[in-house]
């Protein structure tokens, strides 16, 4: 899996930094590390490589780690480090079917707001990532997916609804990378497909019909995730026992 962190320790310091403070760039680094899953589900967070990879010391890292829990990306263990937070087929599904309403109702205003220009910078955004499908590049792909599910839920227009969408997107991001795995990588290209329809029906501010292509979306994305994971537990249960 491509990821953005360095494999020999190179320092971040100030002079490496455009647009993104020092803490802002352990933080990206760090949370494409886990949601591109370099560390297995349950595992403990590897504090002592991470800094060595990153050239950073424990307490950058430690501050980067309390946002990840933030984001329900990793649970913190009392005096024990962290690890990737672990999601069961039931949280899955919960979680899944809230993004799905909350994307739906996003959609649904989004169309009743969008300007012009957000739906031309939306629809730049949407030939970027198409790019990245047909360069096989998932970590591109992955990055300007979750910034056109963004630009969307923005355009609504509805501070409460972003603030919720935030606040859940964190927790499924991990799942929602890989269940593009799923089928060797069909649901992948579905996803493109599906990505098609949600901008045609944009630009014609098709609300209800965005709302509907949406909801489902996220319902496949959902499927595709739970799938993803009971092939992962058949794997390491394989492993398991060979071992």
């Amino acid at each position: 899996m491509k990821s953005t962190i360095p494999e020999t320790g190179v320092p971040i310091t100030p002079s490496d930094r455009q647009e993104t403070s020092l803490h802002g760039e352990i933080l990206l680094r760090l949370r494409d590390y886990v949601v591109e899953g370099n560390i297995p589900d349950g595992a403990r967070v590897p504090e002592r490589q991470l800094c060595e990879m990153l050239g950073i010391s424990r307490t950058p890292l430690r501050e980067a780690l309390k946002v990840l829990a933030a984001e329900g990306l990793i649970d913190l263990l009392p005096n024990r480090g962290a690890r990737v937070r672990q999601l069961s087929e039931r949280d899955l599904e919960e979680l899944f079917d809230v993004m799905a309403g909350l994307e739906s109702l996003a959609g649904r205003l989004a169309c009743e707001a969008i300007t012009d220009k957000e739906i031309a910078a939306i629809e730049r955004l949407h030939y970027e990532m198409y790019g990245h499908y047909l360069n096989s590049d998932m970590h591109g792909y992955f990055q300007v997916n979750q910034r056109i599910h963004e630009s969307i839920v923005a355009a609504a227009r509805n501070e409460a609804l972003r603030t919720a969408y935030a606040s859940f997107a964190g927790r499924i991001r991990r799942v929602r990378y890989s269940a593009n795995f799923a089928r060797k990588r069909q649901r992948w290209g579905e996803a493109m497909r599906e990505h098609e329809a949600i901008l045609d029906a944009l630009r014609r501010r098709a609300g209800s019909e965005l709302s509907d292509i949406l909801f489902q979306h996220l319902r496949n994305k959902r499927s595709a995730a739970i799938e993803h994971l009971a092939t992962a537990s058949d794997a390491n249960g394989t492993a398991g026992a060979a071992g």
